[in-house]
């Protein structure tokens, strides 16, 4: 019953581990009497079979009994004797036997972890952790030579690879820096080498990796000289192998230098060195040589060597360098065979239709999406862009020299490119043909306008080009209607093209819808950000609108983008001066004269502003060198003129009037000035020569009839009576003229009153002229009368005389293309850039 469990009692999984079997303890074997009796008898003498502690099924131990328990001393010995095994009867111990000392041992379970040397009471550890951790790895001592020179050559490929890092980011200082701190720890690893005795195991790649490093990098840095010392020093050292390769670089830099014969040499030298087995370098090496020639003028051995690359292994570059020397030397039949091999070069790319997904296979439209747009077809884009740029170059420049007219060239030319795998380039060409028409200012030529309205039914690309053209060449000619039909064409085949846009909306400009234009200047600039055109147009929108804010803003973007436009430039000063900034203005047109130090509008703007700021000696500067560079301006010459008289120099005026005398030789405002000055500088004589003049060219002019009358009565002259009674008789006309004027003023004024109309203002907008013109009147009112004596207030002749010549200001420059009026200030010239196709 002691054995059994009720089911209600909770059993111990744990119990029963402590309990052991008495039989096996070898520690109660002298009390065992059991054990002592089998001691004692011969069958305790027997040599044991087993180990050492014998608890198998054949050992010769008997198992404890419950007989009483002798207690013996005696046996003490006999026991401890008993417990050694004795060696087998094959002659070998056995397992755990002590023999001389020491036991066999168990190898059986070592790998358990059990060792023959257990004891009672120790622990199992297998992987021996109770140790304690494994004392640490000897480091290998740095004072070794070997270690002293691993370090150093580490050192030196870390360097050189920094200095190439350094180059890739464009810090090319840094990158030198590198390269000879690199030379420098090499040679010191050299030394090292030396002095450890191991000089025969130089490292020569590092060595010739550090010295063309360093080389490269000179060069890099323009330091030519340094660069050919140490490609020198590589080529001279027979140790590096396929060193003579370097000659190339050393050519390279002769040719930057414009040393071409050496260049020459050197790249001849290096073809010796190099096997047929590198073809294509050998072939690279020619070209270089064919380049240097044209540099040097020698067209016919560059032509030697680009025929022999094109017979060996062609490629367009040397097609198209062939076809300059061809063109160079005045070879018509040869040019016509190199552009037939340069439209024969194979590109080497796969074709467009594999890059179109299929329908049906998803796995495959997700390849094809991935690879559309990879590094691979971005360089075979790129590849054929390149070699259409060069067969257009090549046909725009031999179409004139081949054939007698330029369209016969350009059309064997466009034959051609239509019997090869530059199909859709054709297209292109004949656009270029027209193109080239409107360039020569050729705007009558049928030709150009039957080219470009032959594309009208072809493919939405052309077409929007072709169109674009048309509109832009009908603007020009001013056919407006015509430009609007074209731009609408172009916008229906391409609504992203950005140039058909502005051509639109410079249509609507000119009709003086310019919320309408604006609406497509941002549309331009919506599909193409960097349109500079639509940008700058879209400016000038604004101005009209009167929104100068938004206006400035856009300058100030096109500023950002076209740092150095002198338009640019001449718009924002405008601006700011239009929102009464004058200092920004000012500032805004010294940038200007900067860029264009000699436009003469410039510095007179630059003067008018000075001049409403008070600082006339600055004006005066301005003025004067506006004068220099275009001395035709009226405007100019007027402030001048007064200038001077107001600080009382009228002899240095009397020049500037006569100027302007000589420009507007019917006006007699200028040579009465003329007179006006001698006669207040005091020369009498010449002032009544010059009247005497005026009144042989004006007799009706009252003004010089009362200075004739004054001079000559001061003078005591006879003439005086005779001017005096023409002076009469011009008073008494102009007195009738102006009653007759009167009364048809009352007169017409009344038959308006009487018509309900309020043209009693008229009279007042009559006389609204511009100031300018009033003041210029005023010029010729406020001279002295004849009853006036010669020493009159200067002073009030002075101020009556003076004129600011500057009343109505300027819209713009008038820089290399001509000065326009406002009606076209938008960029004519930017337009014509942007209509050209792509």
């Amino acid at each position: 019953m002691e054995h059994l469990h009720l089911a209600a009692e909770e059993d111990d999984l744990y119990s029963g581990y402590n309990d052991y079997n008495p039989t096996f303890d070898s520690e109660e074997l002298d009390n065992d009497a059991g054990f002592q009796q089998a001691v004692r008898t011969s069958h305790g003498r027997r040599p044991p079979m087993t180990a050492k502690f014998p608890g198998t099924a054949i050992g010769g131990r008997a198992l404890g009994t419950s007989f009483g328990v002798e207690s013996s001393f005696g046996c003490e010995s006999r026991l401890l004797k008993s417990r050694m095994p004795m060696a087998s009867s094959m002659g070998r111990p056995m397992t755990g036997a002590v023999q001389d000392g020491a036991a066999r041992p168990m190898t059986a379970v070592r790998a358990a972890g059990y060792s023959s040397a257990m004891t009672r009471g120790s622990t199992f550890d297998p992987l021996g952790q109770s140790k304690g951790p494994a004392p640490p790895l000897e480091g290998k001592s740095e004072d070794t030579p070997d270690e002293k020179v691993k370090i150093l050559e580490k050192k030196v490929n870390d360097l050189i690879e920094e200095s190439c890092l350094a180059h890739g980011l464009g810090d090319l200082q840094l990158s030198l820096d590198r390269a000879k701190e690199a030379g420098r720890k090499e040679r010191a690893l050299v030394r090292q080498r030396e002095q450890s005795g191991n000089a025969d195991h130089i490292n020569l790649d590092l060595t010739y990796s550090v010295l063309f490093n360093l080389a490269t990098q000179y060069a890099n840095n323009d330091m030519y000289a340094e660069a050919l010392n140490t490609y020198q020093v590589i080529v001279k050292n027979k140790m590096f192998s396929n060193a003579g390769r370097l000659k190339v670089n050393m050519a390279n830099i002769h040719f930057k230098q414009k040393n071409y014969p050496k260049a020459i040499k050197l790249y001849r030298m290096a073809l010796d060195q190099i096997s047929n087995s590198h073809k294509e370098m050998r072939i690279k090496i020619m070209q270089n040589i064919g380049v240097v020639f044209i540099r040097m003028g020698q067209y016919s051995d560059a032509i030697t060597s680009f025929e022999h690359i094109m017979s060996e292994c062609p490629n367009i570059k040397t097609g198209f360098n062939l076809i300059l020397c061809y063109y160079a030397i005045g070879d018509r039949e040869r040019m016509k065979k190199a552009f037939q091999k340069l439209i024969c070069v194979p590109l080497g790319i796969d074709e467009e239709d594999k890059y179109i997904p299929p329908n049906d296979d998803t796995h495959a439209n997700l390849v094809i999406e991935a690879i559309k747009n990879d590094k691979l077809h971005q360089m075979e884009r790129e590849r054929k862009a390149l070699a259409e740029k060069f067969i257009m170059t090549s046909a725009k420049l031999i179409a004139p020299a081949i054939e007698v007219t330029f369209a016969a060239g350009f059309d064997w030319c466009v034959d051609m490119v239509k019997s090869s795998q530059y199909v859709e380039l054709a297209n292109d060409l004949e656009i270029n043909k027209a193109i080239t028409y409107l360039r020569q200012r050729d705007f009558n030529q049928l030709e150009a306008v039957e080219t470009l309205k032959t594309f009208e039914k072809k493919d939405s690309r052309v077409k929007s080009a072709a169109a674009t053209n048309l509109s832009f060449l009908y603007f020009l000619e001013k056919d407006y209607d015509q430009a609007d039909r074209y731009a609408d064409l172009a916008m229906t085949a391409d609504r992203y093209n950005p140039a058909a846009l502005i051509n639109k909306g410079n249509t609507v400009f000119v009709k003086k819808d310019y919320e309408k234009a604006a609406e497509f200047y941002k549309e331009a600039l919506r599909n193409d950000s960097s349109c500079t055109e639509a940008l700058y147009n879209l400016g000038l929108t604004y101005k009209r609108l009167g929104r100068l804010e938004e206006s400035l803003d856009c300058f100030l973007k096109l500023h950002a983008i076209l740092r150095n436009s002198a338009q640019v430039m001449w718009q924002l000063a405008n601006l700011f001066e239009m929102l009464e900034d004058p200092h920004q203005a000012i500032e805004w047109l010294m940038q200007l004269i900067t860029v264009t130090p000699t436009d003469p509008q410039v510095l007179a703007k630059l003067g008018e502003l000075y001049d409403s700021e008070g600082d006339k000696s600055q004006a005066f500067q301005y003025y004067q060198e506006s004068f220099r560079y275009f001395p035709s301006n009226i405007d100019v010459i007027e402030w001048l003129g007064a200038y001077y008289i107001d600080t009382q120099f009228c002899e240095k005026a009397i020049q500037y009037f006569e100027r302007a005398t000589l420009i507007q030789p019917t006006q007699v405002k200028w040579q009465l000035m003329v007179a006006s000055c001698y006669r207040r500088s005091g020369n009498y004589q010449k002032a009544l020569e010059t009247y005497k003049d005026i009144h042989r060219k004006f007799p009706e002019n009252v003004e010089c009839l009362r200075f004739l009358v004054r001079l000559c009565t001061d003078m005591g002259m006879k003439e005086v009576q005779d001017y005096a009674t023409k002076l009469k008789k011009v008073e008494k006309m102009k007195e009738i003229r102006e009653q007759r004027v009167k009364s048809a003023r009352e007169g017409s004024a009344r038959g308006t009153r009487r018509e309900g109309s309020a043209s009693s203002d008229s009279g007042h907008s009559s006389h609204g002229t511009s100031a300018k013109g009033e003041r210029l009147s005023a010029k010729m009112r406020a001279l002295p009368g004849s009853n006036e004596p010669y020493e009159a207030s200067s002073q009030r002749d002075i101020d009556a005389s003076y004129v600011d010549p500057l009343g109505a200001p300027m819209e713009r420059p008038k820089t290399a293309a001509k000065k326009r009026n406002e009606e076209d200030e938008f960029a004519d010239e930017e337009l014509g850039d942007d209509l050209l196709p792509e």
